[in-house]
Order: C-alpha cells, then sequence, then structure tokens
C-alpha cells in the first residue's frame, strides 16, 4: 500500500515537466539572443601575428 496517492505523483511529474520544459525554452531564447554570431576583434590576424612572433606591441600594461 503506497502512502502516495497516484493523483500527487502525477501531479509532480507534470509539473517538474512543465519546469523543465521552460528551462529549456529560456536557454534557447538566451543563447539566441547573446551567443548568436563569434565576436572577432578587428586587427585579430594581425595581433595573433604579433603575439607570435614576439614583435613588441606598442601598447603598455599598466598595473
Amino acid at each position: 500500500m503506497s502512502l502516495v496517492p497516484k493523483d500527487l505523483n502525477r501531479k509532480v511529474v507534470r509539473e517538474l515537466t512543465i519546469i523543465l520544459i521552460i528551462k529549456v525554452v529560456l536557454l534557447m531564447v538566451i543563447k539566441n539572443i547573446w551567443f548568436d554570431a563569434p565576436t572577432i576583434p578587428q586587427n585579430f590576424d594581425s595581433q595573433v601575428a604579433e603575439r607570435i612572433a614576439g614583435s613588441p606591441s606598442s601598447i603598455k600594461e599598466t598595473r
């Protein structure tokens, strides 16, 4: 004999399913809004070449 009625089990399963569906939809919306395309800065290739070649940069970092 079960201590929890079957109606309560169905209700909990339905609520969890709805919550999971809402979360997945929200995550997909967030992904499409903020992560729709990669951002590549201008002159990216020359910056990478400078880092690899080891030529000194004109921009000095301050700490």
